[in-house]
């Protein structure tokens, strides 16, 4: 018996609907990466309308005003793809969610930028060339401009790989690059950018092996113990304490140096002081939170929810108030040439030119942030609020001892490093564990193939290409420079 005629009809019209609406939402999905590049484009173009307003009458106005636009432009790469250093870790222990982390990121690093950012900056980026071999105004103008471009670029590149990258790193390269193709080989610091080369291995290795060493003392005193929760209100105030402390003197030493002048003792004694005050305070925190919590691992981990959640507000305001100056240091270059007409080793950086890095890196962190937060946060390996604590404890605590003893490092690669650290520690671990199981259950027999397969917790993929961009992150920005510093002379920059 057939369906009646009119039903035959709205069946087939609701089928058209239903394609209709899976072409809207894929339309939809397909179209909104374009929304994040037009709204990039307004804001760069915003930045260098600003540039022309406040510039463009005087004489080399133009240049100022590209460079305003690269300036920008680097900006939102070092939203996109730095700031997920330290959010991820928070994002992949579900201690905040995406929204809250892009939330609390952009606040921190807008107020670590406008509030602490240096007022004087390095034009030649810690050293990297001899200002001596710039000493052509527009040549240097025409490097500066081509180290921005070409830093931006190679992030972007990077971002779009979804491999976390060294921003510093990336402008050291760009300057480098355009101080040879001005200058010569003979204008770079060889001994600094060994230095520089030293701490891709350096800054990684020494946040793995100390949030690993976090991980296991944690393991040791806290989750592996018969009373998990007496054992987490005895230490928990105690890693609170060191926490606050090492970010106390973290935020001391790299955030505040525009308020006040801080040594290395001070700010430990800031630090210590701090790292007491708040874990005594947090002790009676701690009881009540603890009250009435199962004997169990999955009871421990709401207890490190907050301090997390604290830490990585604390680090989006160090790294806003410290690479800032990766956006605008070239662009305060470039405007102190247009004002004074000589190149200076160090320059004041205006407020315009403070509020397009700020506001850019904002910008770059709400629009494409989110893909490098979840690839730190997610797919690296697996993390808790236990083990994100550790990754973001070793990102201070690393900073702070490599300062102290003059090592040269990546907070980037430090972060990421915490990250790898956790994991490959976890993965050690849980085999450890494995084969001593295997020999207790398999003693007088052999053991099974499949039984001495080891787990892996940490994806190689990942680990390869990140360690693969960090190794060219200075030679492809260098010969990206090089490239740039040509084109722009030859259109007359």
């Amino acid at each position: 018996m057939t369906e009646p005629r009119d039903q035959t009809e709205w069946k087939t019209l609701d089928q058209d609907l239903r394609r209709l609406s899976r072409l809207e939402a894929a339309t939809m999905h397909g179209s909104r990466p374009l929304v994040g590049v037009g709204v990039s484009l307004v804001f760069v173009s915003f930045a260098a309308l600003v540039a022309a307003i406040l510039t463009g009458s005087e004489p080399q106005g133009l240049a100022v005003v590209v460079a305003a636009a690269f300036g920008a432009y680097m900006a939102l790469n070092i939203g996109a793809n730095d700031v997920a250093n330290n959010m991820g870790p928070a994002v992949g222990a579900r201690a905040l969610s995406m929204l809250g982390a892009i939330l609390i990121a952009a606040i921190c690093e807008s107020a670590g930028a406008l509030l602490a950012g240096g007022d004087v900056v390095s034009t030649i980026s810690k050293g990297i060339i001899d200002p001596a071999g710039l000493s052509d105004l527009r040549a240097f103008v025409r490097a500066m401009m081509a180290a921005l471009l070409a830093a931006s670029i190679w992030v972007n590149i990077a971002t779009w790989v979804g491999a976390p990258v060294s921003t510093t790193h990336a402008v050291v390269g760009g300057v480098m690059g355009a101080g040879i193709a001005a200058a010569g080989l003979g204008t770079v610091n060889w001994p600094t950018m060994g230095a520089i080369a030293a701490s891709w291995v350096i800054s990684p290795l020494l946040g793995g092996i100390f949030a690993a060493a976090m991980l296991a003392f944690i393991k040791w005193r806290v989750i592996y113990v018969a009373d998990k929760v007496a054992a987490a209100r005895t230490w928990v105030p105690v890693l609170i304490g060191l926490m606050a402390g090492a970010f106390a003197t973290y935020l001391a030493l790299k955030g505040l140096a525009k308020v006040i002048d801080i040594d290395m003792r001070h700010a430990l004694l800031i630090g210590g002081a701090a790292g007491v005050m708040l874990g005594v305070l947090s002790v009676p925190l701690i009881r009540r939170q603890s009250e009435g919590m199962d004997n169990r691992n999955r009871s421990l981990k709401t207890l490190f929810r907050l301090p997390l959640v604290i830490s990585a507000g604390l680090l989006s305001f160090a790294h806003g108030a410290n690479d800032v100056a990766n956006a605008v240091g070239p662009l305060a270059a470039v405007v102190a040439v247009q004002q004074s007409a000589q190149v200076t080793g160090e320059v004041a950086i205006p407020l315009w030119v403070m509020l397009i890095g700020a506001v850019g890196i904002s910008v770059g962190l709400v629009l494409f942030g989110p893909k490098l937060i979840n690839m730190v946060g997610n797919q690296i390996t697996k993390l808790n609020p236990m083990r994100a604590y550790c990754v973001a404890l070793s990102a201070a605590v690393t900073v702070i001892a490599a300062s102290w003893l003059g090592l040269p490092v990546s907070s980037t690669h430090i972060a990421v490093g915490g990250v790898f650290g956790v994991g490959f520690f976890r993965e050690w671990y849980t085999n450890r564990r494995a084969r001593r199981l295997n020999r207790t259950r398999n003693a007088g027999r052999q053991i099974a193939p499949q039984e001495r397969t080891r787990r892996r917790l940490v994806r190689r993929s990942h680990f390869m290409t990140i360690v693969a961009a960090w190794v060219i992150t200075v030679p492809a920005a260098a010969l990206l420079s090089a490239g740039c510093f040509w084109v722009l002379r030859l259109v007359g920059f």
